[in-house]
C-alpha cells in the first residue's frame, strides 16, 4: 500500500530515522493543536479528535520512510536531482466523511530543495492562532475556502482524512503510491448568526436608479447572506443586481455602505478600453489598429526590436502585444510587481524585450500594456485623460464620487485601482448593456462594444476568452449556461454583463491575493444570484 523506501535505489542519502515516535508512525500523518519540535514530540500529543475553530492551531506532522527526492527518483530514475525537484513535489488529497473534496499537486517551488532532498519528516500549520506563514497554510486555504472544504465541514461532526503521494509532471503526470496518510474527527460548532445579519437589506431612498418591482427568490438571498455572515464567503463588501435597467438588489457587508469607494484593482483596465473607444469616436485616435510607434520613439528605449514597430493599440487591448511580459509568472522580471517600484512605468514597458510571437498571436496577462494604453490616450485627448474621462464618461453617467490611482508621472493609472461606489460600477456595466447609450445619448459606439465583447482567444485552454480588456466568462445555473463579459479585479471585484440576460451584477470584495477571491464569487453568482433572479 505504501511506497517502498527502496534504499538501494536512492539518489540521495536521507536523514536517519532515529526517534521512536517516527519509527512507530512511519507513513502516517498525525495531528496536534500546538507546534511541537520533533525532539519533544510524544505520542500523547497526537489528537484523534478536536473542536475545529479557524483561529486556533491545527498542525500536522508527516512521517515518511524516505525523502521526497528519492520517491520522485523511483517515479523516473532517468532524471537528475535538479530535474526531479523542478518537475515534482507532494500531492495532497483531502477527504471529508469519505468523499474526496480536493486534490492539489503542490507547486514545485513549495518547500526548500534541501528539505525535499534529505528530510523524512516535516510539520505544517494548517490553521494558526498566530498566522504562522507556510505553504501548508495556503494549501489548507485552497482546500477550505476555494474548493468546497468549508461547505463539506458544515456544523456537526466530520472525519477529515489527508493522503500524501509524490507526483512528477514531465510529458505526462506520474503519481506515486501513498507516502503518508492520517485522519482526525472534527467537531464544527454552530456559529451564532442573528436574523438581522441574514435579512435582505432594503433599498434605501435615492439610489440613482429606478427600483425594480420584479420578484426574486428571497430564500436564496437569505441563504447567501447567511454564508457571508458565517464567513463561508469572505471579504465581500457589496452586491448589486440590475435587472432590465432597474435596481433589484443592493446589499453591503463588512462595514461597507452605499457611499463606500471600492478599490476594484484591475476592474479599472476595462475603463481604459471604454475610453479608447470614446477617443476613436471623437476622432482623437484613428482606430485601434494604430501602431504604438506613432506615439513613441521606440528606438530610444532598451531592447529595441523591429517587432515593436508592429505593436498596435488593439494588441494592447487584447493582451497579445508580443512584449515579454506575463503577470501570471511571479518569477518573471517583467511581472507588474517589478514595474510599480520604478520611477517611470512607460519606460519600464517600452524597454521590455519582445517574444517570438507576432502582435495579436498569443495572449498573456500584461498590466504594463494597459498602462501604455492609458498613456497613449493621455497624449491624444485634449487636456489629458483624467479630464477627458470626467467630462466624457463619468459626468454623463452621473458618477461624481471616485478616485483614480496615479503613475509616478501623476497620470491616471489604467493598470487598475480606480475606486468607485458599487452603484456607479453598475452604471458602467449598464452602459455596455445599453449598447453605449445612456439617457438617450450615445457615449460609446455599438460597434465598439461588439468588438470589446468578442472572444479573440477561443482556443485558449486556461480561460474562457478575452476581448478588449474584458474577460469572457460562462456561468452555469442549473442545467443552463449563460455567457457574460466582465471586468475583473484582484480581491474578487466584478462587473458582470450577461449577453443574453437583462442582468448586470456587481460584486465588490477585498479578498486581495487570496486563493478563494474569484472562486467564491463564481459560486455566489451561480449558486445564489442567478437562481434567485432568473424567472423561468
Amino acid at each position: 500500500m505504501f511506497f517502498s523506501s527502496g534504499q538501494s535505489l536512492n539518489l540521495a542519502t536521507p536523514e536517519k530515522i532515529e526517534t521512536s515516535v517516527q519509527k512507530n508512525n512511519l507513513n502516517k500523518i498525525v495531528f496536534s493543536d500546538k507546534a511541537i519540535p520533533l525532539q519533544n514530540l510524544k505520542e500523547s500529543d497526537f489528537l484523534t479528535s478536536i473542536t475545529f475553530e479557524e483561529d486556533k492551531d491545527l498542525d500536522i506532522r508527516v512521517f515518511q520512510d524516505n525523502s521526497l527526492l528519492n520517491y520522485l527518483h523511483q517515479l523516473d530514475p532517468s532524471l537528475t536531482a535538479d530535474e526531479l525537484l523542478k518537475k515534482g513535489n507532494y500531492q495532497f488529497s483531502f477527504y471529508v466523511d469519505g468523499k474526496l473534496i480536493y486534490v492539489e499537486n503542490l507547486n514545485p517551488g513549495a518547500g526548500t530543495a534541501e528539505n525535499k532532498t534529505f528530510k523524512t519528516t516535516f510539520r505544517i500549520p494548517l490553521t494558526s492562532s498566530k498566522n504562522e506563514d507556510s505553504w501548508g497554510r495556503y494549501l489548507w486555504m485552497r482546500f477550505y475556502l476555494a474548493n468546497n472544504g468549508i461547505d463539506a465541514l458544515e456544523t456537526g461532526s466530520h472525519n477529515l482524512n489527508i493522503e500524501i503521494r509524490p507526483y512528477l509532471k514531465t510529458s505526462s503526470l506520474k503519481i506515486g503510491s501513498i507516502i503518508a496518510k492520517g485522519q482526525i474527527n472534527l467537531t464544527v460548532p454552530k456559529k451564532n448568526i442573528t436574523e438581522q445579519q441574514t435579512a435582505i437589506q432594503p433599498i434605501k431612498p435615492n439610489p440613482g436608479w429606478k427600483i425594480s418591482n420584479d420578484k426574486f427568490n428571497t430564500e436564496k438571498i437569505r441563504a447567501l447572506n447567511q454564508k457571508i455572515a458565517e464567513k463561508r464567503f469572505r471579504d465581500i463588501t457589496g452586491i448589486i443586481v440590475i435587472k432590465n435597467e432597474k435596481l433589484l438588489l443592493e446589499e453591503y457587508f463588512n462595514t461597507y455602505e452605499r457611499d463606500s469607494l471600492n478599490d476594484t484593482r484591475s476592474v479599472g483596465k476595462s475603463f481604459a478600453s471604454a475610453l479608447t473607444g470614446m477617443a476613436i469616436k471623437d476622432g482623437y485616435l484613428k482606430n485601434e489598429d494604430q501602431k504604438i510607434s506613432e506615439f513613441y520613439d521606440l528606438k530610444a528605449f532598451k531592447n529595441y526590436s523591429p517587432k515593436k514597430d508592429d505593436v498596435t493599440i488593439k494588441s494592447l487591448l487584447t493582451m497579445s502585444s508580443g512584449f515579454d511580459g506575463n503577470d501570471a509568472e511571479d518569477e518573471s522580471p517583467e511581472n507588474e510587481e517589478n514595474m510599480y517600484p520604478t520611477d517611470n512605468w512607460i519606460q519600464f514597458a517600452l524597454s521590455l524585450p519582445m517574444t517570438e510571437n507576432k502582435p495579436g498571436e498569443k495572449w498573456s496577462y500584461f498590466t504594463a500594456g494597459a498602462v501604455l494604453t492609458g498613456d497613449i490616450l493621455d497624449k491624444s485627448v485634449p487636456k489629458g485623460l483624467e479630464k477627458y474621462a470626467d467630462q466624457k464618461l463619468f459626468n454623463p453617467l452621473g458618477i461624481s464620487s471616485y478616485q483614480w490611482q496615479y503613475t509616478p508621472q501623476h497620470k491616471v493609472s489604467t493598470a487598475g485601482g480606480l475606486k468607485m461606489r458599487a452603484l456607479d460600477l453598475a452604471k458602467f456595466g449598464q452602459l455596455y448593456k445599453n449598447n453605449g447609450v445612456w439617457n438617450g445619448k450615445t457615449i460609446l459606439e455599438k460597434s465598439w462594444i461588439k468588438k470589446s465583447f468578442t472572444n479573440y482567444f477561443s482556443d485558449h485552454k486556461d480561460f474562457e476568452g478575452y476581448g478588449y480588456l474584458f474577460w469572457r466568462k460562462e456561468y452555469k445555473a442549473g442545467d443552463k449556461t449563460f455567457e457574460a463579459y466582465q471586468c475583473s479585479g484582484n480581491g474578487g471585484n466584478k462587473i458582470i454583463m450577461f449577453t443574453e440576460l437583462p442582468l448586470v451584477i456587481v460584486i465588490t470584495a477585498k479578498a486581495y491575493n487570496k486563493s478563494y477571491a474569484h472562486s467564491q464569487v463564481e459560486k455566489i453568482v451561480q449558486d445564489f444570484l442567478l437562481p434567485a433572479v432568473i424567472n423561468e
